[in-house]
């Protein structure tokens, strides 16, 4: 096992960071795209068809059909919600249910336009699948995220791979403790690569990229140890609810199409991400009612099923895969958008949002 030191300061990281963007000329840094273009297949993984809802719309106007497909939260997160979108999905209850609400810069929302809808003039609700959890608040984050010790940040306890989590995540931020680093004997080629990309974030202690997926995190002060929570990104699904305790059954869904709105985390469940289709849900007419809710009913847009992915048939099975966040193309990819440096840029921002790192998805055709 290696031993790391908490012994370089981040000044001195950045130091070498700017030497090196003085040292190279601009024509040699490669787009983020690029990167990934040019991305091997080793650092791509596969996203099971068990994690993948499908969403069929019905035909726009011209007849062209509207396929959206969401891939599910892994483990440890929202797997209560997740449980209950399975079996939603399962007894086909969203079939014949539409897309309710559009509020500009904000959500789209779909379920039944009965829940939770003052103008949809609907009387009744579509009965629930039996079998649905109640999933309680605390839900919202974990402290078990694998591989990642339940315990203070010691750097004479961590593995490698839980070190590489803690320098991904680049916790270097809003943290009252001393900076972590390597030590300088412990380089690799892609250590700078790696903490190049300065994440911030204004609405936590830590922000990452874990196994695919933007992470946020508070530090218990006294013990260090991370409570972790998905972050409402652009494209990210959550599940529609009711006020407090409720936190709704995974029947209301909404993505978000707008600038990132971190508030609701940690007030909604986040279950997933749209991985392919958002403009389907991204172009459509905004609501004039209450939130963005449609007042007219023809204004909604008719859901013809959504199914888990192993549900297709054999002919239409989809595959996806994601560039591996703990690959040296995705820290230089990171890198890249946090430190724009082809032709067109001027000035390297130093710096990103968590949510303008988006992981790339792509599909794989047979």
């Amino acid at each position: 096992m290696k031993r790391f030191a908490f012994i370089l300061p981040i000044a001195a990281l950045m130091a070498a960071s700017s030497l090196a963007a003085q040292e190279l000329p601009k024509k040699e840094y490669p787009s983020p795209n690029a990167i990934v273009d040019a991305a091997p297949a080793s650092d791509w993984k596969a996203i099971a068809a068990s994690d993948l809802l499908v969403m069929d719309l019905a035909p726009d106007a011209k007849g062209d059909p509207r396929r959206v497909v969401i891939q599910l939260m892994p483990p440890p997160f929202s797997q209560g919600w997740i449980g209950n979108i399975r079996k939603l999905a399962a007894a086909k209850f969203w079939d014949g249910t539409s897309i309710n609400r559009v509020q500009d810069n904000y959500v789209v929302q779909w379920g039944d336009a009965g829940y939770d809808n003052p103008e949809s003039g609907e009387t009744e609700q579509k009965a629930l699948p039996e079998g649905l959890v109640e999933v309680p608040e605390s839900e919202y984050v974990t402290s078990k995220l694998p591989d990642y010790p339940d315990f203070p940040l010691n750097a004479d306890k961590l593995s490698d791979k839980q070190a590489s989590l803690i320098i991904n995540a680049l916790v270097i931020a809003r943290i009252d403790r001393d900076q972590i680093s390597l030590s300088p004997e412990e380089y690799d080629d892609g250590f700078l690569d790696k903490l190049r990309a300065q994440v911030s974030d204004r609405y936590s202690d830590v922000a990452t990229i874990f196994d695919g997926w933007p992470l946020a995190a508070e530090l218990n002060a006294e013990t260090r140890v991370p409570k972790f929570w998905p972050v409402h990104c652009y494209g990210m699904v959550g599940v529609g609810r009711n006020l407090s305790p409720n936190t709704g059954t995974g029947a209301e869904l909404y993505t978000v199409i707008g600038h990132a709105p971190r508030h609701l985390d940690r007030n909604i469940a986040v279950v997933g991400r749209i991985i392919e289709g958002i403009d389907h849900l991204s172009s459509l007419p905004r609501g004039k009612g209450q939130l963005g809710f449609y007042a007219d009913a023809s204004k909604r847009v008719p859901i013809q099923s959504i199914r888990l992915g192993t549900a297709l048939p054999p002919t239409e099975q989809l595959r996806f895969e994601y560039l591996d966040t703990a690959s040296k193309a995705f820290a230089q990819y990171a890198d890249a958008r946090a430190n724009r440096r082809d032709p067109f840029f001027i000035k390297p921002a130093g710096g990103a949002d968590i949510c303008n790192i988006p992981v790339p998805v792509r599909r794989v055709t047979p």
